[in-house]
């Protein structure tokens, strides 16, 4: 392929709107361009090395013995009716409806279809397992669309759903698609780790992500490297941290606090440590209920836990006004003695756990010393509420927890008999009794997946591929495109490596040597064979895109290299 008859919009400034590499990356270097806010077009480059991200998936899930299909995109409201998730989405589904009024929606997942389809035209064990995937397009109408591929509105997943007669079939399944999603991975040249996850609105018994470590990442992890406990932050075991009890409650009191709401306000008030501190977190539920959260004054409530221990769709502050009229005080006195209205509190375990501690008292001005859990008020529940932390005792083997952040790449599921018994999918065993099937479902953002491998592999001059996913695997550069023996000598290895299988890019063009040395460290190709001033001499550079400096070699041995290298990685 010349590089002048390559549509290749290249640009040298960093675009505004991009924040993290991968974003930056993919613009300027032509992979992408933006349509709309979290929608972005594949230009021909980029497409070249999402493809190669594409062939990878559907390598690994065939020789999983997944089945490959393909579903609508545009689906009935009466499939997710049926599930309960038509409103359990909410505002991230796109809805929309046909002249005749009929709804619909832009498929944000189909796990609804897929079982739907298997319902229709499995009937008996003898059908069983099964596992069906498609790589498709998805919807999902993000409040906050950003770092480009990272957190789109319209995206490309691979989404497999695995149809089995028992828990055993699906734990089978299960470590079939894990091991298929470790080798895709591997294979993508990604350091990833694979942690316990929230199910969220997929629901199911477990769940795991792959997490590609990256400081950009919009998860964090918490790891043990003693006994290999991984979890993200949504679902991360927080320990309580032990404190020396006294056994003895103090008398509840009331403590004047002028103008003192923060935690670092009312530790410089009391002299005390934040341990010493409860905060009472007050939300509003998508069915108008007002409930409170307690934790630890130095802690982050975890709202993942939170929402799935108060079971409500949606969660979100209460307004200052809300708050006003539960607590009868202005926002940052809020506390459980002495609500306004009926109100459900949830404690962490951390907390229920402290003595004598410090809490609003719901009036202005004023806070409580001395509050216990159980004499003082009675929580509607004591979990894990709090986000994990490092240095928190792991809970499989008790070693400090260490953390890093994340992108989510892959998520595999147990979904159980959630959709199997919502929607009747249903199989008759050897007896002829019916039962619902067990699903499993696994999910891989392939769009996110090439964004992954940029934001892990890129220097200060642009990307820096591996081999198996590169959009071409060797540029081949010649430093006068007017000389005819540099240009001579490029074209025939062009040719040759293009003969022997090896995807090659020849700038033909009439540049600055610079120029094209920057544009391709900006697009990343593993190999660079440069043809100069030696190649009168017999002599061309051969670099790697990760080495530091070229070396000189024959052409023969160049090509013998740069086919050895491309083969090799693929």
């Amino acid at each position: 392929m010349l590089v002048s008859k390559l549509f290749l919009p290249t640009q040298r400034e960093v675009p505004a709107e991009a924040e993290i590499p991968s974003h930056q990356l993919m613009l300027r270097a032509g992979l992408m361009r933006k349509v709309a806010s979290g929608i972005y077009a594949f230009l021909p480059l980029g497409y070249r090395a999402f493809r190669k991200v594409e062939r990878i998936v559907r390598e690994e899930m065939d020789r999983a013995g997944a089945q490959e299909l393909i579903m609508p995109a545009v689906l009935p409201a009466e499939t997710y009716m049926e599930s309960g998730r038509w409103s359990v989405f909410g505002p991230e589904m796109f809805r929309l409806k046909d002249r005749g009024g009929r709804e619909f929606c832009l498929g944000p997942t189909h796990e609804e279809p897929f079982t739907e389809t298997v319902r229709n035209d499995v009937r008996s064990y003898r059908g069983l397992p099964l596992t069906l995937y498609q790589i498709q397009h998805k919807y999902r109408d993000e409040k906050r669309p950003r770092f480009g591929l990272m957190r789109a509105r319209e995206f490309v997943m691979k989404d497999a759903y695995s149809f089995d007669r028992d828990e055993a079939g699906l734990d089978a399944s299960y470590l079939a698609m894990h091991r298929a999603y470790r080798r895709i991975f591997d294979r993508c040249g990604l350091d990833y780790i694979v942690v316990d996850a929230d199910s969220g609105a997929m629901g199911g018994s477990g769940s795991q992500e792959f997490m590609v470590k990256s400081d950009v990442g919009e998860a964090v992890v918490a790891y043990c490297d003693a006994c290999g406990y991984a979890a993200n932050d949504e679902k991360a075991v927080a320990v309580p941290a032990p404190e020396p009890k006294t056994g003895a409650p103090k008398p509840l009191g009331k403590v004047a606090t002028p103008a003192v709401r923060t935690i670092e306000e009312l530790m410089a008030f009391f002299g005390t440590s934040p341990k010493r501190f409860a905060k009472t977190l007050l939300y509003r539920t998508d069915d108008g209920r007002i409930v409170a959260a307690m934790v630890r004054g130095d802690r982050e409530l975890n709202e993942t836990k939170f929402h799935n221990l108060v079971g409500a769709v949606e969660i979100e502050m209460a307004s200052p006004e809300e708050v006003q009229r539960v607590t009868g005080a202005p926002v940052g006195f809020a506390g459980p003695v002495g609500l306004k209205e009926p109100v459900a509190v949830y404690v962490d375990r951390e907390v229920a756990e402290m003595e004598n501690f410090y809490v609003g008292a719901n009036a202005a001005d004023l806070h409580l010393e001395n509050c216990n859990v159980g004499r003082d008020f009675a929580p509607a529940a004591v979990a894990d509420l709090r986000n994990a932390e490092a240095g928190d005792a792991c809970p499989t083997c008790g070693k400090p927890l260490a953390q890093c952040r994340g992108i989510e790449v892959g998520h595999i599921f147990k979904l159980g008999t959630k959709y199997s018994k919502a929607l009747r999918c249903t199989f008759l065993d050897e007896q002829g009794a019916e039962n619902p099937m067990i699903m499993g479902c696994y999910g891989i953002g392939l769009g996110r997946t090439l964004a992954a491998v940029i934001e892990q592999r890129h220097d200060a001059n642009g990307i820096v591929w591996p081999m198996s996913v590169a959009p071409y695997h060797v540029a081949v550069v010649p430093v006068m495109a007017t000389d005819p023996v540099q240009m001579g000598l490029a074209k025939d290895l062009h040719d040759r490596l293009e003969a022997a299988g090896v995807e090659v890019l020849l700038d033909d063009r009439d540049e600055r040597p610079g120029v094209k040395f920057k544009d391709a460290d900006l697009m990343g190709f593993p190999i660079r064979i440069t043809v100069g001033r030696k190649a009168a001499e017999g002599f061309v550079e051969y670099k790697e895109r990760a080495a530091e400096k070229p070396v000189d070699l024959s052409p023969d041995d160049a090509f013998a290299k740069a086919v050895a290298a491309a083969k090799g990685a693929l």
